[in-house]
């Protein structure tokens, strides 16, 4: 009798349901679709070891999360319905059922509902994880050799899982409400009057208007300011309290933004009478304004929560594609290998206390010596392997002693600061408090560099007596400078030669000199071989580049032979010479190792900002939605008087649709306000890494949250609609 009663109670109350239905179908839906990531991996054939796995279990750990949200909205989606069917609770006691068996109907109810979002959802699911297979192919640049239907049991159980733990809090929730309900409440919850408080409009006005000035003087502070990360370490501590400050007030702001928004609309339209005296416009900024007490701080915060989920979908998206897009250019060689060199001379300890003696080498050392007399056949993959020197700017007579094995920081002329002044270029973003101003840009011969371009199938340069150019492989702020300070004519003086620049721009294609995720090269600048000798340069670093050449070898033979680098621990090891220390070996890198390591990147940083985005659309979207459903079923007494008073449907339906559209849009705007001016200053921030575009996927991801946004908007709308054409259809108070 209670399965057959829950059940047409369903079925009749099915408009109530559609939103509790619909979130949690989507939440469904998302949860075992991204779930499925470690069978999309296998599918699309991304060769990359433990990718899958990887993946699976952080997306897994964030469902649990994200599951912990959807429950508190069902939480509130629920409420929502509970407060809709008071009185038919009430009727259900009144008629003898106990409150145990009314707690017994909701829960079949809960259960019927929880039952169609797991069967819609799923089936939903399944098919998008399909579709998600050949994206996944697209962001890991694979090809799909056998397509084949893929089905998780392992996502299906994460996902009953979460859906199982917000039917039990949601049936927790309900069970209480039924505990302390009072049958008299129950039944006379349509009769209480509705409470309606309303602000001076002229107070509310100034309110806004304050609220508009805090966000707008934290846009400039923290447009001014840029993130604490690109502080100096000593300044790191006031750099945040600048940042928590700016945080502070934009958020302050936003809510006392929200908070007279409805004020300052309803005096601005009074002082427009045409317009406020048209129609029921008065009667609408009155609802405006009733509701401004419940809705500020909510509606606040949805707008915050829309800007974490546009600025991270839009973040992460770009930075994925600026990856990519430059994974190529920054990888000329098969392998390469860094080596550091001292800069002062002194006296240090090791690690255990003993001491040791630091010297500056006169030369580089042969690499490639080295690695043979370590046992690694490099002879074996390649023919001929190429060492690039690279020079600090400053001589010998102008060194520093070293103190306890530790460099002491030396300035140089040639620094970014000094370009700057020189040129009148803007240093670039986020570097305005680095150490730009203490270490200088490398110098290399121009032999050298066409031995680099040579090495990698490129036409060479030729430089005049007097000629210098820079290259940079960092990204577009700081290539963007050094094109400003070429193209203003800089000129450098360096052993006895004024150097002028020989291009106008920096050849960004052939600036890496080494294998890296997003560049290696900060700024060199190649001058004569000549300039070179007579300015005596202080050696500090060198590179061997290997391509396998050498017939008949592989990419997977060649990595194999030079993953001995490491496995002999030759990296960040001393390296020795006639007195002493000279330097050490840094980075060695494979170029597939940068290319796995990015498509790794790539595919954690695209499915975390979609999956995280999309479910915090859904949230807040899903808030909106029961929040407006929930103000309309209160105010559904106050359409009828209109009604009775012969005001037209559709001037009614206007006013519904007028108040939802102020209460969906001005959240949004907001939020896309706050984004627009965070992905300035991140967008300036990671340019100097790498260029930084919005590319089309971050354009088409948006467009489908936008569209999740918007269709709860219209079904928000037809909901509502409903429930005033109900209130209308009764002529007389209950």
């Amino acid at each position: 009798m209670l399965c057959k009663l829950a059940w047409g109670n369903v079925a009749r109350a099915r408009r109530d349901y559609l939103i509790y239905l619909l979130t949690l179908t989507l939440g469904v839906t998302v949860f075992y679709a991204f779930n499925t990531i470690s069978l999309q991996v296998d599918l699309a054939d991304v060769d990359i070891d433990g990718l899958g796995e990887v993946l699976g279990k952080l997306l897994g750990g964030l469902t649990m999360f994200l599951g912990a949200i959807m429950g508190f909205l069902m939480v509130y989606a629920n409420n929502f319905i509970m407060k809709r069917r008071n009185k038919e609770f009430g009727l259900y006691q009144v008629l003898g059922m106990t409150r145990g068996q009314v707690a017994r109907i909701m829960a079949l109810e809960t259960v019927i509902v929880s039952a169609a979002a797991l069967v819609l959802g799923i089936v939903l699911g399944v098919g998008l994880s399909q579709l998600m297979v050949f994206f996944t192919a697209s962001l890991f640049k694979t090809q799909i050799a056998n397509f084949k239907f893929i089905f998780s049991t392992s996502a299906l159980a994460l996902t009953v899982g979460c859906l199982a733990t917000i039917f039990l809090v949601t049936l927790v929730f309900n069970l209480r409400v039924v505990r302390k309900s009072c049958l008299v409440d129950l039944m006379g919850s349509g009769r209480r009057n509705e409470s309606i408080k309303t602000r001076n409009p002229l107070l509310a006005g100034l309110v806004c208007l304050l609220g508009a000035v805090l966000i707008g003087v934290a846009y400039s502070r923290l447009l001014h300011d840029g993130l604490p990360v690109t502080a100096r370490s000593e300044e790191l501590g006031a750099a945040m309290t600048q940042f928590e400050i700016t945080t502070g007030m934009v958020t302050l702001g936003t809510v006392l933004f929200f908070f007279g928004l409805s004020g300052l609309l309803l005096k601005l339209l009074q002082a427009v009478r045409g317009i406020y005296w048209r129609g029921i416009n008065a009667f609408t900024l009155r609802q405006l304004s009733a509701k401004v007490n419940t809705v500020s701080l909510s509606m606040a915060l949805i707008s915050m929560i829309l800007f974490l989920a546009i600025t991270s979908v839009t973040t992460g998206m770009s930075i994925v594609s600026a990856m990519s897009n430059a994974i190529e250019r920054v990888n000329p060689v098969d392998y390469s290998q860094s080596i550091w060199y001292n800069e002062i001379t002194g006296e240090g300890q090791d690690g255990d206390g003993n001491p040791e003696h630091y010297v500056m080498p006169d030369r580089p050392i042969d690499a490639t010596d080295e690695l043979r007399a370590q046992g690694i056949d490099i002879d074996s993959v390649c023919d001929s392997p190429l060492q690039l020197d690279l020079y600090f700017p400053l001589t010998k007579d102008e060194v520093l002693q070293i103190a306890n094995g530790a460099n002491t920081q030396v300035s140089t002329p040639l620094n970014m600061n000094s370009l700057s002044k020189a040129s009148g270029a803007e240093t670039p973003a986020g570097m305005e408090n680095s150490t730009a101003d203490v270490f200088g840009l490398q110098v290399m011969k121009e032999s050298q560099y066409n031995q680099l371009l040579a090495y990698c199938g490129k036409p060479q340069v030729d430089l005049g007596e007097n000629d210098y150019l820079i290259t940079c492989d960092m990204g577009n702020s700081i290539t963007d400078f050094y094109d400003k300070v070429l193209a203003s004519g800089v000129t450098i003086s360096l052993g006895g030669h004024e150097l002028t620049p020989a291009a106008q721009k920096v050849d960004v294609e052939n600036s890496a000199l080494a294998d890296s995720v997003m560049g290696s090269n900060a700024g060199t600048i190649v001058v004569p071989d000549d300039v070179v000798d007579n300015a005596h340069l202080q050696i500090q670093t060198s590179n061997l580049l290997v391509n396998y050449n050498k017939p008949g070898v592989s990419t997977e033979q060649g990595d194999k032979v030079m993953a001995q680098v490491d496995t002999n621990h030759i990296s960040y090891s001393s390296i020795y010479a006639e007195g002493g220390i000279i330097g050490y070996w840094g980075i060695s890198t494979a170029r597939t190792t940068m290319y796995a390591s990015t498509n790794t990147t790539n595919g954690a940083v695209s499915y975390l900002a979609i999956y995280i985005g999309f479910v915090l659309v859904i949230a807040c979207a899903a808030i909106l939605a029961i929040q407006q459903l929930s103000s309309v079923s209160d105010a559904s007494r106050n359409y009828r008087v209109l009604s009775e008073l012969g005001c037209d449907k559709n001037q009614i339906a206007h006013s519904v649709l007028a108040q939802q559209t102020v209460f969906f849009l001005f959240p949004l705007v907001i939020g896309i306000a706050h984004s627009l001016v965070a992905l300035k200053v991140v967008i300036d921030l990671v340019r100097i890494f790498g260029g930084l575009t919005i590319s089309g996927m971050v354009g088409f991801t948006c467009a489908i949250f936008l569209a999740a946004y918007g269709g709860y908007f219209l079904v928000t709308y037809v909901m509502s609609h409903g429930i005033v054409n109900d209130a209308i259809r009764v002529r007389y108070a209950a």
